[in-house]
């Protein structure tokens, strides 16, 4: 799942990957909404939300969320040349190593939800949310070649459209199957970032900031089977 790339990757690894990681996206995404009001993973929305700001002269509200897309930028990019820096080097691990790296990060943010304070700190750590929003996206766009989107679902809902609409007009059994394979992913997603969401928000009620810790727990447990091999 964390090894093979692009065309070498099955319909079943790829919904199982998207499956897994759409579920902690949506955990995080919402725990971090409810907990603070700003989305981490929601870069639409927030960029949306600088308009606003702007508009009505609250210049401090809209730097609070232009940081937030900055450091989901920073996230991706920070994941995508650790990886071109893996593959240079031919490490066939490199994968396992960047959700490794989200999972102590989502460790670090749960530490500081439980015991920081400050006036600064929801920013802080929605901050730290979206920059591991950015490496989770980041790396399974380049492991799956775009195929895998976990951490939004507007683009996989438009995806969802559009396979619809060839599998309404295709008439070729090999086309229908690949748009169904599709159709089975894209739901797949939106599935579990939904229920990651509920289990989040229901989570954080209960537990506060340890619900990133417990967040983290898939992609431990994901990373370290392949670290082991």
């Amino acid at each position: 799942m964390l090894i093979k790339e692009g065309d070498h990757r099955t319909s079943r690894i790829d919904l199982t990957l998207a499956a897994i990681l759409s579920f902690v996206a949506g955990a995080v995404n919402s725990a971090g909404y409810f907990a603070f009001g700003y989305f981490s993973a929601n870069m639409t929305g927030n960029v949306s939300l600088i308009s606003d700001h702007i508009s009505l002269g609250q210049v401090v509200i809209a730097t609070a969320f232009a940081s937030i897309v900055v450091l989901f930028i920073l996230g991706a990019f920070a994941a995508s040349l650790f990886i071109q820096l893996g593959k240079h080097n031919n490490w066939q691990k490199v994968y396992a190593l960047t959700l490794l790296a989200e999972a102590c990060l989502l460790l670090i943010v749960g530490a500081l939800d439980i015991h920081g304070s400050g006036p600064t700190r929801g920013t802080l750590i929605v901050g730290m949310l979206s920059f591991t929003m950015g490496i989770q996206n980041a790396a399974s766009t380049r492991i799956s070649t775009g195929r895998v989107r976990t951490t939004h679902v507007s683009g996989v809902a438009t995806d969802i459209g559009v396979g619809l609409a060839t599998l309404w007009r295709s008439h070729s059994p090999d086309a229908r199957n690949a748009t169904i394979q599709r159709l089975k992913l894209h739901s797949a997603t939106i599935a579990s970032f939904l229920l990651g969401g509920i289990v989040g928000v229901a989570s954080y009620r209960a537990v506060e900031g340890a619900v990133f810790w417990a967040a983290s727990v898939p992609l431990f447990l994901l990373s370290a089977k392949y670290l082991k091999r």
